[in-house]
């Protein structure tokens, strides 16, 4: 396969999956970064500097664990949410640019047009190749970060397992599954990595299981954990039984979050543009290598392989 075709593939890929990226896009396409009043404005306008100085002003009089779960978290996650939101704009169309322009270079010298200016079209990949890899790396940095670490601030989810429930009883305390440290009151709360998982969206079996008394008494809020680990059973006191003639045995094994399972699949699709951008992005690195390396070879050796073993056989002939 010659490098003039490798070139023109590598710059279809940037052009498709580019277009894809900016038609699911969670920043793009509205799904997130439009308000966060914990920060204070949309993610695109957020002012940064604040937060950065609000830091260096409570490092005197708060302690290390407050200040790097509060004060410090913002500030990282201000920079974090408004990085991705620059990312992704700049990267999805700049690389559909650089997809559309070197892939129409690439067609015109496959139809022996233009057979002069390859070399020029070859340093042309390359420049696009190492700027369109750099963007859609950063992209897919910030993208990852705040995939995994954070979450809606307006709409957060409390973290629970395919049964919803968040503690469950070991002797004479329950056992939190997702407490960190005390300090740290975001751990309770599902990121948007989390939302993929079927307990956070419409599932039957798990609404069906919350018309139960053992889920309805045992109801509690997630909260408790943040406390410390373990929740003695003497602090918690269970609901009124919904069903006196079905009476439930306490204390309950398990605690279950209080709020009513999901009846639609919005957080799913909110996690699921998060990660087909993020996988995306990746295969735009790739393909960005790929257009600055057969960029190279171009410039170095214009000549198309095919196009020499043709004119080999003519002057043969």
């Amino acid at each position: 396969m010659s490098k003039g075709l490798l070139f023109f593939i590598c710059s279809c890929i940037i052009l498709v999956l580019s277009a894809i990226n900016l038609s699911v896009g969670p920043i793009v396409n509205k799904k997130v970064g439009l308000y966060d009043s914990t920060l204070g404005s949309s993610w695109g306008t957020l002012n940064c500097e604040y937060f950065q100085d609000h830091y260096e002003d409570m490092r005197t009089s708060q302690s290390g664990k407050d200040l790097k779960y509060k004060e410090g978290r913002y500030k990282e996650e201000c920079l974090r949410k408004k990085g991705m939101y620059n990312m992704e704009y700049t990267s999805f169309i700049f690389n559909i640019c650089i997809g559309f322009s070197c892939g129409l270079l690439a067609l015109l010298h496959l139809m022996e047009a233009k057979k002069d200016f390859v070399p020029k079209t070859g340093l042309i990949g390359l420049i696009c190749g190492v700027v369109g890899f750099v963007l859609s790396f950063v992209y897919v940095v910030y993208n990852g970060i705040v995939y995994t670490k954070y979450y809606d601030n307006d709409n957060p989810v409390f973290k629970k397992d395919s049964e919803g429930a968040f503690a469950v009883l070991n002797g004479d305390k329950y056992i939190c599954f997702y407490h960190d440290e005390p300090a740290n009151l975001h751990s309770i709360v599902a990121k948007y990595s989390d939302l993929i998982k079927k307990q956070y969206n419409y599932d039957k079996d798990l609404i069906a299981s919350y018309e139960s008394n053992e889920v309805k008494v045992c109801k509690q809020s997630p909260v408790e954990c943040l406390y410390g680990k373990e929740i003695p059973v003497s602090t918690i006191t269970p609901n009124t039984n919904p069903d006196p003639s079905n009476p439930v045995e306490t204390p309950c094994k398990y605690l279950y979050v209080d709020t009513n399972p999901e009846v639609d699949f919005s957080n799913k699709d909110l996690s699921d543009r998060f990660l087909t951008t993020l996988i995306l992005s990746l295969i735009v690195c790739i393909a960005n290598i790929g257009l600055a390396i057969f960029g190279i070879l171009l410039f170095k050796n214009p000549e198309d392989d095919k196009l020499s073993k043709f004119e080999t056989v003519q002057s043969k002939i």
